[in-house]
């Protein structure tokens, strides 16, 4: 079949919208389908940056929803007419996922990076027959169609609109997930959060919607005024004295923080806004070496990393969409959408911070 999809050629040129050809139908386990809408990440982005190491041309995108148009084999619990929202792959088998772990899978570069059907590249070519790299987090869904491993998609409500649901699969699952399972928060617990984007503002709302005091830090004003709109005290990063701001706030410093930014600065000032024992979590990848203040890390205080925020996507999906339908968790209040011809302004535009979490609609 032939349809459109938007083509990374080089490092340096713009997304393209080309025609491209897949050559069979799905495998055993995999599932086709069609995309309602998906979700434009910094981690896409951050292709143009991998120095090489990241294969093109290829399609990219993994914040894809949308509906089932065919199924591979018997068993994938999923059928044509199934909404789905898809997320990162995994092998199912390894110590990592049989122990609820799936973002930490043995495979997880090879299946996500570019991998996961390095056997069988040829199925997917652009519109003269050459080939494009292997599926990009087990989905390539910058495309009107998606061959995806059925393992990494959820099924949610038909009711609920499917064309803004993609985020639910990555960035917004990555904030929630790291409030919701990485640090248990419940009510009365205070949380500071480095970094008001789509992960710092998802994990803003899901930790109102868990009942705790949070603090959200960024240099972006608007960012800020939707920090405050969901609920936490807004600070700007260049406040004076910042640690010692957010410890007055949360009564002797914050359980948890999560920094969304990288920043070596706001990471130190992070843990010194901690209470004794509390946790930092980082989810941004560092490219360099961090420097940590001396007595950052007193007093039990702990710093890790968390990736995909520890979730397992085909439960916290469907309580995160729980969670709008009850008003609680309004990540739709963050999302613009663009037609997928308009990838290009929409990367602009994320880029520039003029959208929180823009979603490309095919």
């Amino acid at each position: 079949m032939r349809f459109g999809a938007a083509v990374l050629r080089g490092y340096e040129a713009p997304f393209a919208v080309e025609e491209v050809i897949l050559n069979a139908g799905p495998a055993d386990g995999e599932i086709l389908v069609r995309i309602a809408g998906c979700g434009l990440c910094r981690t896409d982005l951050a292709v143009r940056h991998s120095a090489g190491r990241s294969p093109l041309p290829a399609v990219l995108g993994h914040e894809g929803a949308g509906v089932v148009v065919e199924t591979g084999g018997p068993d994938t619990g999923l059928g044509p007419g199934d909404h789905v929202v898809l997320s990162f792959d995994f092998c199912g088998r390894c110590r990592s996922c049989l122990g609820g772990s799936p973002a930490y899978c043995d495979r997880f570069a090879a299946l996500n990076l570019f991998g996961g059907r390095a056997e069988n590249v040829a199925r997917f070519t652009d519109g003269a027959g050459k080939a494009l790299a292997p599926r990009w987090f087990g989905q390539s869904s910058f495309a009107e169609y998606a061959m995806v491993p059925a393992r990494n998609a959820v099924r949610v409500d038909a009711s609920l609109p499917i064309e803004l649901l993609g985020p639910l699969g990555c960035g917004f699952l990555t904030g929630a997930g790291a409030v919701l399972h990485s640090f248990g928060v419940g009510p009365g617990d205070t949380v500071a959060v480095f970094g008001a984007g789509a992960v710092g503002l998802a994990a803003v709302m899901a930790a109102t919607a868990a009942g705790a005091l949070v603090v959200a830090v960024d240099r972006h004003p608007e960012r800020l005024a939707l920090a405050e709109r969901f609920h936490a005290v807004p600070l700007d990063a260049a406040t004076a004295g910042l640690p010692g701001r957010i410890q007055r706030l949360t009564g002797g410093g914050a359980q948890y923080a999560l920094d969304t930014t990288g920043s070596a600065r706001l990471i130190n000032d992070a843990l010194r806004s901690l209470r004794p024992t509390g946790h930092l979590g980082l989810v941004a990848r560092l490219r360099t070496a961090l420097p940590l203040e001396p007595g950052t890390l007193d007093r039990g205080r702990k710093i890790s990393h968390i990736c995909e925020g520890d979730a397992v996507p085909a439960l916290l999906i469907p309580r995160l969409t729980g969670l709008w339908q009850a008003g609680r968790f309004p990540f739709d209040q963050l999302i613009r959408t663009y037609p997928l011809a308009d990838i290009n302004e929409a990367e602009r535009d994320c880029d520039a911070g003029r959208v929180v979490k823009p979603v490309l609609i095919p």
